[in-house]
């Protein structure tokens, strides 16, 4: 059974960075599409960034130019970087992955493998 466990959220300031950590196991190789998305208060879930196995990264038009998502493959870790960050930013950020193509569809309807979640608060 796949497992993945997000790190690395916490209270920042606004204009602060944060990286998140997801990571993986047992190990998975190529899953189709890997991502982060997020779910503040009384909100729905929505995708911050994917990415395809092939190296394609998608993301959403509130975080781009902020926001970088990459793969450690040896490490079987998914990151998230955040740098200037706002106070819209804070959710719950989760990592998700599934199988399939059409990874820049950032909804998260189609990811069927979820990690726990890690909390991001921005102060002003």
């Amino acid at each position: 059974q796949v497992q993945l466990v997000e790190s690395g959220g916490g209270s920042v300031q606004a204009g602060g960075s944060l990286r998140l950590s997801c990571a993986a196991s047992p190990y998975i190789y190529r899953p189709g599409c890997m991502g982060w998305f997020r779910q503040a208060p009384g909100k729905e879930r929505e995708g911050v960034a994917t990415m395809g196995t092939g190296g394609s990264t998608y993301y959403a038009d509130s975080v781009k130019g902020r926001v970088a998502i990459s793969v450690d493959n040896a490490k079987n870790t998914l990151y998230l970087q955040m740098n200037s960050l706002k106070p819209e930013d804070t959710a719950m950020y989760y990592c998700a992955i599934r199988g399939g193509t059409a990874c820049y569809v950032l909804g998260p309807e189609r990811y069927n493998k979820w990690g726990q979640g890690t909390q991001v608060t921005v102060s002003s």
